[in-house]
């Protein structure tokens, strides 16, 4: 079967694609690589084919896309703190760049399935903790709108096209590779000032996070078992984790002993405005397949930050 991952040299991307082609799938990874980096795919660089190119470009995803079965649509913008300040950028990477593959899709009219990376940031603050997948979408951050914006588009195209479509709201996933998010800006801290991390808001920001190989886990078991023109499942642990416990789990890995200092963020304790405050999915709809988390929010945490610190050379 002949796959393409939009994103593949990306962070969950690369580790998409290496299990996809350890399954013996044929795999094409479209990037532009101003996120991603071929060396994240150094492992399996000589078993995929690799095309430089935009996914906002629809001549590029006509190209691609011909002759595949599959589309993953990893390719977006992961910073959720961007579109504060510069939220055309959200709008142009998830909701325009998702129109076009999309576009192509219909016109090439022979993939037979899209999956799509939405996020656990388009319910906003949840009423309702673990957040099941029927819960009203209400973003609070461009980021956020701009993801349910592509699931919602994805929905019109699988009910007008017959395309069947796969999405995956992702909690927190984090790993080796990973650039971006709360554990690596930490050590990118700490490298710098070793004495002292501070910690935006008041640290009592609790979400879940999941181990990357975990995640590719369940992305691949809900794309095998979806028989519906329109899937959605949440991804995310069972568990969550407060930002002074990453904290110290970072420090921990390290052998520090800074000062925790508390700065920025929201009169109500949140990072920034627009960050959700406490995220915690219900993750029952996707464990009824046969999955479960190999580790814990905590532990996913620690396996993280000793990997990235190997990386960044901080040991």
């Amino acid at each position: 079967m002949r796959v393409v991952v939009t994103g593949g040299a990306g962070f969950i991307g690369s580790h998409l694609v290496e299990k996809l082609v350890s399954r013996g799938f044929e795999v094409v990874v479209l990037d532009n690589l101003s996120s991603g980096s071929l060396e994240n795919l150094s492992s399996v660089i000589d078993r995929v084919e690799l095309k430089i190119g935009d996914v906002k470009d629809l001549k590029t995803c006509l190209e691609v896309f011909r002759g595949a079965d599959i589309v993953y649509h990893l390719a977006a913008n992961p910073e959720v703190r961007v579109s504060t300040v510069e939220p055309r950028v959200h709008f142009d990477e998830n909701v325009r760049a998702t129109f076009t593959v999309a576009e192509a899709i219909r016109m090439l009219g022979s993939v037979k399935t899209v999956v799509f990376a939405s996020s656990s940031t388009v319910y906003g603050d949840a009423q309702v903790i673990p957040t099941p997948e029927e819960h009203p979408l209400r973003p609070i951050s461009v980021y956020g709108a701009s993801k349910a914006a592509a699931e919602l588009l994805l929905y019109s195209y699988s009910q007008l096209y017959g395309v069947r479509v796969v999405v995956l709201r992702y909690a927190n996933i984090v790993g080796p590779r990973t650039r971006h998010g709360v554990i690596y800006d930490f050590l990118v801290k700490l490298s710098k000032n070793r004495n002292q991390l501070e910690v935006l808001g008041d640290g009592r920001q609790k979400k879940s996070y999941l181990y990357v190989d975990d995640a590719v886990e369940a992305t691949l078991l809900a794309v095998e078992n979806s028989t519906h023109s329109f899937s959605v499942y949440n991804i995310g642990n069972e568990d969550w984790v407060e930002v002074d416990s990453i904290a110290k789990i970072v420090c921990e890995v390290l052998g520090l002993k800074p000062e925790i200092v508390h700065v920025g963020g929201t009169p109500d304790g949140r990072g920034w405005p627009g960050d959700v405050k406490f995220m915690l999915l219900s993750v029952e709809r996707i464990k009824s397949l046969g999955w479960k988390p190999k580790y814990t929010s905590a532990e996913a945490v620690r396996l993280t930050a000793h990997a990235l610190s190997r990386e960044l050379n901080l040991r």
